[in-house]
Formats: C-alpha cells, sequence, structure tokens
C-alpha cells in the first residue's frame, strides 16, 4: 500500500469511528435514516456535481446497476447498524462488525475460491475470533444483560460490509466510477428506497430531526467522507490491503465507546479490540 492511500485510510478509519460514535448516541430508526439519507444527498450533490463535470464519466446500465446494488447493501448495514447500537454498546458492536468482514472475506477465499491462506494469515483469523470472545466476554454474561441480540446485530453488519467492500471495489476500480458520483448515487438511491417506509412515520422525523439533528449533521458529514477517502484508496491500492487497514477504527471506535460513553468493562474490551485489529493487519500480510 502506497502511502498516500495509507494516510487516506487511516483518516477514514477516523472519521468511520466518530460518526459511529454519534450514531449510538441518536439511537436513530427509519425516521432518522431516511433525515440522513437526505441530507446527506443535499450537502454532498454540489461536489458530486462538480466532479460529474470535471470527470465526465460515462454512464451506463452497468454503472447504474452497480449504484443501485450498492445502495441496497448499504441501507440494509445502516439498518442492522443501527439496530445493533439500540440494543448494545458501542465498544461491543462496532469492533464486532468491523472486523467480522475481512474474517468473512477469508473464510470465503479459502471455501469457495479454493485459496490457500498462509499460516500468518490463519493466525489472524484466530486473533479476530479470539478478540471476538474477550470482547463479549462470558456468553452467560450476554444473556444477561440482553448483549448477545446486539452482537448477533453487529454479525449481520459485517457480512453486509464484505460483501458491498467487494462490490464497491470493482465499481471504482474496473468500471472507474469517480469515487464521489458513485458514493453521491448510493445515497440518493439510499432515499428512494427508504422513502415509501418513512413516510408513514413523520412524526417520528419530527422528532429525530428536533432531538438529534447535530449527529444528522455529522453523520451526514462525515459518513460520506469516510467513505470516499476508502473508495479513493481503492483506486491505487488491492482491496487485501485497504478494507483490513481501515479497521484501525477498531480501537478508536472501543476507544471512544469506553471513555466517551462510560461504557463497561474497559480493559477487556480494548484488550479485544486490538486483538481483533492485529489479526486484521496479520490477514493482510498473509
Amino acid at each position: 500500500m502506497t502511502p498516500v492511500a495509507l494516510g487516506l485510510v487511516l483518516a477514514s478509519a477516523l472519521a468511520h469511528a466518530t460518526w459511529n460514535l454519534l450514531a449510538k448516541r441518536a439511537q436513530g430508526g427509519v425516521g432518522f435514516l431516511w433525515l440522513l439519507f437526505i441530507l446527506t444527498t443535499v450537502l454532498w450533490a454540489p461536489v458530486a456535481a462538480v466532479v460529474l463535470l470535471l470527470t465526465r464519466p460515462v454512464v451506463s446500465l452497468t454503472t447504474i446497476a452497480l449504484i443501485a446494488g450498492t445502495a441496497v447493501l448499504n441501507t440494509l448495514y445502516f439498518v442492522l447498524l443501527t439496530a445493533g447500537y439500540r440494543a448494545g454498546d458501542l465498544s461491543l458492536v462496532y469492533p464486532l462488525a468491523r472486523a467480522t468482514g475481512p474474517l468473512l472475506a477469508t473464510i470465503a477465499a479459502v471455501s469457495i475460491f479454493g485459496e490457500r491462506p498462509t499460516a500468518l494469515a490463519l493466525a489472524g483469523a484466530i486473533a479476530i475470533v479470539g478478540g471476538a470472545l474477550i470482547l463479549t466476554g462470558d456468553p452467560r454474561a450476554l444473556r444477561a444483560r440482553g448483549a448477545g441480540r446486539a452482537a448477533l446485530f453487529a454479525i449481520a453488519t459485517g457480512v453486509v460490509i464484505a460483501a458491498y467492500t467487494l462490490w464497491d471495489k470493482q465499481a471504482v476500480s474496473t468500471f472507474a466510477i469517480p469515487p464521489v458520483v458513485y458514493d453521491w448515487g448510493r445515497n440518493f438511491g439510499q432515499v428512494l428506497l427508504i422513502s415509501p417506509l418513512a413516510a408513514p412515520r413523520r412524526a417520528d422525523i419530527a422528532r429525530q430531526w428536533s432531538e438529534h439533528r447535530l449527529e444528522v449533521l455529522g453523520i451526514a458529514l462525515l459518513g460520506p467522507l469516510a467513505y470516499i477517502l476508502v473508495l479513493t484508496a481503492l483506486t491505487m491500492s488491492p482491496v487485501s490491503y485497504v478494507a483490513p487497514a481501515r479497521e484501525i477504527g477498531i480501537l478508536v471506535g472501543a476507544i471512544m465507546g469506553t471513555r466517551l460513553l462510560g461504557e463497561p468493562d474497559m480493559a477487556r474490551r480494548l484488550a479485544g479490540a486490538a486483538a481483533m485489529v492485529v489479526g486484521v493487519i496479520a490477514l493482510a500480510l498473509g
């Protein structure tokens, strides 16, 4: 990975963990997501328009299909992630969700494509699993404090992360769709997808805007910025390097949850998150 790509990925990780902190504070549902997608589309429209005029990419049925596909995957991602935050702690949900993607990608490569990972990559996978066990703690305690449901949402989110990372790599690399334009199209697609669900919830939308407008604004700015940085890095580095490197946000998210939100078991959760970061790096190097 080039130094420029690494810098983009690290900046993205910080922005990503920060907007997840805001999402945890809001714990929004459909009304919150509708506000978020609308505001994101409006705020980033001028930037996308400038890039579109400067680059003049070829818009084909394939381009539209790729944008539609990522809109579906990312809408599902937000639904699962916010459900996880309503059910459990940031320092539990965020690391589990972020680490599951690279682990599942490795499993898929072995079982579907017949790849043979190195000993280092296998050690990384084991470290991620071990970190997850440390992070969640005693399985009996999970049920006692209702965290088991949050963990399931986090793992499901990780499945979607693995899917959209591979999908988006093809869009910006193989088909050369400008990252800013691609990301704006994704947000516009999310507005179309969630609007029918949001229409009957006007009271909830008004309440979410009244109580969480700062969180909506923060996520609308930082969310696309974080992913545009990643998409830009994907244009210059392989996904096998970019996807694991961005998971340094796992540790950042765990620190934010325990230090800023006062979530319990700080030492154990930071240890679990750190093990996951080491595991993801090992996967990348292996």
